[in-house]
């Protein structure tokens, strides 16, 4: 089997459930309880006066 179509092959099947579940994962990592105020903690960032 040539590379390129193993590769195809598992981009195909495994690829995009990868990229889906990083998705997921990354979606769920942003709403989580208390991430509110870490994010207005890290936009606070360039305001304050040092």
């Amino acid at each position: 089997m040539e590379t390129y179509t193993a590769m195809r092959h598992f981009a195909d099947s495994w690829g995009l459930l990868a990229m889906a579940a990083f998705f997921v994962g990354a979606v769920a990592f942003t709403l989580r309880p208390g991430s509110k105020q870490m994010a207005k903690e890290a936009a606070d960032i360039p305001l304050k006066d040092d």
